[in-house]
């Protein structure tokens, strides 16, 4: 979390006057600029060998459908996120909070937040266990099994546009390369 900190600056002493408080961000860069022609392009910045790097090609892929899938569900006020979690729930009604977090490697408290945030917007309920009282199981309501039935096809849409900017074949052997790491 970004905090803004303060600074006291002294004015000459009048007697009606008070110390005045400022933001560091109203003050200007004390860096200097040099002036000099403007540029009409930015020089591309080259990658050397992290160009051929399978872990930052992978990474661009992600970014780049990450990316797709937000601008889809942006709409429905759903991160890509969100969507994972509903979807495991619809698939596993009435799993507990720590099996979600671990299938989808979100940490314990981030996903409690996420939880609470699609329980006041009234797309799942928490209940707790009936097996293990320390843990809460999560179920949909009629409101999130609803939007998560008209999320489906947004997200199958950006499937369809990834395999159209891979190849249709590439698609489909990436994915089974891919599979690999679904088994942890």
């Amino acid at each position: 979390m970004h905090t803004r900190s303060l600074r006291i600056r002294a004015r000459p002493a009048k007697p009606s006057d008070s110390i005045a408080l400022t933001s560091n961000k109203a003050q200007p860069s004390p860096r200097k600029v040099k002036a000099g022609p403007a540029r009409s392009k930015t020089k591309a910045v080259a990658l050397g060998d992290l160009s051929q790097s399978l872990g930052y090609r992978i990474r661009r892929a992600q970014l780049w459908v990450f990316r797709e899938v937000s601008q889809r569900l942006a709409p429905f006020d759903t991160s890509p996120a969100q969507f994972s979690v509903l979807s495991v729930i619809d698939a596993n009604p009435g799993v507990n909070q720590l099996a979600i977090a671990q299938v989808l490697s979100i940490e314990r408290a981030g996903l409690g937040r996420m939880v609470d945030h699609l329980e006041r917007r009234g797309l799942l309920t928490r209940a707790e266990s009936s097996i293990n009282r320390r843990y809460y199981v999560l179920y949909l309501t009629r409101e999130g099994a609803e939007l998560l039935g008209r999320l489906k096809p947004i997200i199958a849409e950006s499937e369809k546009s990834l395999a159209k900017k891979m190849g249709s074949r590439a698609y489909k052997q990436f994915q089974r390369t891919l599979s690999i790491f679904l088994e942890g």
